[in-house]
């Protein structure tokens, strides 16, 4: 056998066993609970042909000009509220992956200082988040409270400037979302996002005063770029999230604080 033939041989000989590579799929996320989530799908994705690489981002704000200024393919993190409001303050074109919905984190109310909302006292300081979108669904949820009255209870971005009543006289105090749970010592009361929350080693559903129902229209979801939100590997993401085997690791490991929406 001459040299050339013998060569071409191995070449044939050695194809069946070059593995193709895989597609990577670059994904930020919060730290809680959407990166512990997206690493409980990566070995399924691995076996069909998806390297999913979870990049951990502990604000609103970059994980969405990542995606957008095509650093990273999608992003895990926020509610449809929040991002209509970026996309309008921003410039930005992020838009829900199609099917992408995958739960919903009932958002609270959490004190050092008091052990229920009756003992809320006069002229309180009240920590709310300072994004459009998360101050209006704090406020609603106040006024479900009693708390107080806004002029349209039905606005999810409604402001401080909005409250008709406040008989408590509460003074508000607007945070960024990530810093609420650091504010506890010094407000009397804190609406914070459950993520945030659990960061923080709270259990919502023991720990916060009162806590939105699972009903809440604040469901997370995949995001990512028009020209990329159907592409074959976001759609193989999505349908991973969406297994029975998610639906359980989420009902086992927040227990509540975290539910389902698939």
């Amino acid at each position: 056998m001459s040299f050339k033939h013998a060569l071409s041989a191995l070449v044939v000989a050695v194809m069946p066993f070059t593995a193709q590579a895989d597609e990577v799929l670059k994904v930020a996320a919060s730290p809680v609970p959407h990166a512990q989530i997206l690493e409980f799908v990566k070995p399924a994705l691995k076996k069909q042909g998806v390297d999913l690489q979870v990049k951990v981002f502990t604000d609103y704000v970059q994980p969405n000009l990542a995606v957008e200024e095509k650093q990273l393919d999608a992003n895990f993190f926020q509610h449809k509220p929040y991002l209509d409001s970026f996309n309008k303050d921003r410039g930005t074109h992020i838009v829900a992956v199609p099917g992408g919905t995958v739960h919903v984190e009932p958002f609270g109310a959490y004190s050092k200082k008091i052990r229920k909302i009756a003992e809320l006292r006069d002229g309180a300081t009240v920590a709310i988040p300072n994004d459009p979108s998360n101050s209006g669904r704090a406020l609603v949820l106040l006024q479900k409270q009693g708390l107080i009255q806004l002029k349209d209870p039905s606005n999810i971005l409604a402001t401080a400037k909005d409250v008709t009543a406040n008989p408590k006289k509460l003074v508000f105090r607007e945070l960024e979302a990530a810093q609420l749970p650091r504010a506890l010592d010094d407000v009397d009361l804190a609406l914070i996002n459950t993520n945030y929350a659990l960061e923080a080693k709270l259990v919502p559903t023991k720990d916060a005063l009162f806590i939105e129902g699972a009903d809440s229209p604040y469901a997370n979801f995949v995001s990512a770029r028009p020209d990329n939100a159907n592409s074959p590997a976001i759609r193989k993401l999505v349908a991973a999230l969406h297994s029975p085997e998610v639906k359980k690791f989420i009902q086992d490991q927040y227990k509540g604080a975290v539910v389902p929406a698939f």
